[in-house]
């Protein structure tokens, strides 16, 4: 794991295995630098355990881009459960995944990701404090979908450069809880959509709401489209898609898009704008966040999730100027505040005083500089 390139320095990698319930899982957390590591906790059946590895690495990383452009006081961490959902999902096997985040002692807060569900979060809660996107409590935020469809919404008219998508055709792949809401958006928006998805009863029902052509899942990225949203799993955009695809513009709000980084200079090499994910499926990390601190405001969350859209437009308008791939760009960006929070960081620990009552560790005072939500609860058992 150590030599893979999507290890990338991880703070730290933690499995997680219970015969008794038939648990298998991981939990990775990327950056502490801005504070504690959140991310979804995703329930997929992967091929293999290398599959499951790569997949968390991949998204605990670029959780920790997606916060910190978004501006948030989070680093990035993600976990995944491995195994059919319908299956593995038992709540044994849950409040089992919940102590586990418990032990990490608010390192790493969960939240709601493909395969898992608010109702599957609510009961992680009552064995832990360290999850968000609940639907009860004071600060419950709820479902984060909305949100993160509203994010990739703003995104896609600030690339196409309009409100209005009358005669803009759009691909949408993948209509889950995400896709289904930005297709409702689009549609609204006058846009005449494509849609593709594994469920073809959901798919049928897309052609009926919205008027849209159906087609397959494998189909649809190479079809004759303005607009591709890759709204499913990652690794959409290869570089035969760069080389071949017909849309110009890439906006959608699937995780990990780029099926290898070089895939996002051959975007830009072929003339198409990609709009990163990490940055524009942000809405919904955005809406949690606001939960984990402990006091949710509706308006500051619309905000920031209205951000998302300026955001956007800034990178797009660096990436032209400079003539600098959009990925790369907004990794810059991201870095950037992640290296002044280190250097303030390395800065407080070296002005501490050196006695026994507040020396701390450089890696101690990153992952304790924005501690939120209350204090671990005492676990029975």
């Amino acid at each position: 794991m150590f030599d893979s390139p999507d290890y990338n320095d991880h703070d730290e990698v933690v499995t997680i295995c219970d015969p008794d319930c038939g648990l298998r899982a991981i939990i990775a957390v990327h950056s502490t630098v801005l504070g504690p590591a959140l991310g979804g906790v995703r329930c997929w059946n992967y091929g293999c355990l290398n599959e499951a590895v790569q997949d968390v690495l991949r998204l605990s990383r670029g959780m920790t881009y997606k916060n910190s452009l978004a501006g948030l006081d989070f680093g990035g961490g993600k976990s995944v459960i491995l195994g059919d959902p319908q299956k593995v999902k038992t709540p044994q096997a849950l409040r089992a995944f919940a102590q586990a985040i418990d032990k990490l002692n608010g390192r790493y807060i969960g939240a709601e990701d493909v395969g898992t569900t608010v109702i599957d979060i609510d009961l992680m809660r009552e064995v832990t404090n360290y999850v968000a996107g609940t639907s009860r409590g004071k600060a419950a935020s709820g479902d984060p979908s909305p949100f993160t469809a509203e994010g990739v919404f703003l995104s896609l008219t600030a690339a196409v450069g309009t409100d209005d998508l009358t005669g803009c055709r759009v691909g949408v792949l993948g209509l889950g809880n995400v896709g289904w809401k930005l297709a409702e958006k689009l549609h609204s928006a006058g846009a005449d959509l494509l849609v593709a998805d594994t469920n073809s009863i959901r798919a049928a029902y897309a052609e009926e709401r919205f008027r849209a052509e159906v087609l397959e899942p494998g189909t649809l990225p190479f079809a004759e489209m303005d607009v591709f949203a890759p709204c499913a799993l990652g690794g959409a955009l290869t570089l035969k898609f760069a080389e071949t695809a017909p849309a110009k513009i890439i906006c959608g709000a699937a995780n990990n898009q780029l099926a290898t980084p070089d895939v996002d200079a051959a975007l830009w090499a072929a003339g198409k704008l990609y709009a990163p994910d990490y940055l524009v499926n942000a809405g919904g990390v955005i809406n949690v966040a606001a939960e984990a601190t402990g006091a949710y405001d509706a308006k500051l969350v619309a905000a920031k999730v209205r951000a998302i859209g300026e955001t956007a437009r800034r990178v797009f308008d660096e990436a032209k100027r400079t003539d600098i791939p959009t990925g790369a760009v907004a990794d810059a960006l991201a870095s950037r505040r992640m290296n002044a929070a280190r250097r303030a960081t390395r800065q407080s620990v070296k002005m501490t005083p050196p006695d026994n009552h507040s020396t701390l560790s450089v890696a101690t005072a990153a992952a304790t500089k924005t501690r939120v939500g209350p204090q671990p609860r005492q676990l029975s058992g």
